[in-house]
């Protein structure tokens, strides 16, 4: 059982950068490729960006590609989500989500676990 507490979110204007952090329980979080998803009201929750275990590997969604960077501290149980030139259609509530023994996948019902998310506003 892995339980996933997401932070760091927030309001901030257009062009503005946040930094938010999964931290994950558990002694086997290097076991589990990580990933962030997002969902805006009324929209489908959709794949930002994952890590593999190592951290060797990493995939983006072409709309965050350039601007977002995850990043992973296995020996901090945690795995980050650096957003610069944050843009008013980046609002969404982000998600923390782990998959077992995995590399990392756009698609979310291959996780295992998720966190309850914390909230981005982004002001124009």
């Amino acid at each position: 059982q892995v339980q996933l507490v997401e932070s760091g979110g927030g309001l901030v204007q257009a062009g503005g950068s946040l930094r938010l952090s999964c931290a994950a329980s558990g002694r086997t979080f290097s076991s589990y490729a990580m990933a962030w998803f997002r969902q805006a009201p009324g929209k489908e929750r959709e794949f930002v960006a994952a890590i593999n275990w190592t951290g060797g590997r990493t995939y983006y969604a072409d709309s965050v590609k350039g601007r977002f960077t995850i990043s992973r501290d296995n020996a901090k149980n945690t795995v980050y989500l650096r957003m610069n030139s944050l843009k008013p259609e980046d609002t969404a509530v982000y998600y923390c989500t782990a998959q077992l023994y995995g590399g990392g996948s756009a698609n979310p019902r291959s996780y295992d676990y998720w966190g309850q998310g914390t909230q981005v506003t982004v002001s124009s």
